[in-house]
């Protein structure tokens, strides 16, 4: 009876150690096996939004956004201002319909730092 006990622990930790050993070569070959299907590509989006050229003049902004696209777009003006003192401003949001162009204006007290136009497409 010993040597039946005996054996079938044998058989039995042997078996556990060759699983052990071909556990990572199983999951490597599953790995390079997924390798050659390439994910579907992600659908390109549309293109949309309003194309917006800005132009600074001493302590004026003036933005003219154009939209081609046949989607809505909501562009606002935002000024930065370089001295401390000058207020910052975000000017009012203007919808620009296909086929469209508006112009933003924008202003400050003194030298304008920076200048740009932001967007939401509907």
């Amino acid at each position: 009876m010993r040597s039946t006990r005996h054996r079938t622990r044998a058989l039995t930790a042997t078996a556990a150690v060759v699983a052990a050993l071909l556990a990572p070569v199983a999951v490597s070959a599953a790995n390079r096996a997924g390798e050659g299907t390439a994910a579907p590509a992600a659908p390109s989006p549309e293109p949309a939004g309003a194309e917006c050229r800005t132009a600074v003049e001493g302590s004026e902004v003036v933005a003219y956004c154009h939209n081609p696209y046949p989607t809505t777009d909501l562009v606002q003006l935002h000024t930065e201002c370089v001295r401390w003192w000058d207020v910052d401003a975000d000017g009012e949001a203007a919808v620009v319909q296909p086929g469209r162009t508006v112009r933003l204006e924008g202003r400050c007290w003194k030298e304008v730092g920076a200048a740009w136009v932001s967007h939401r497409v509907s």
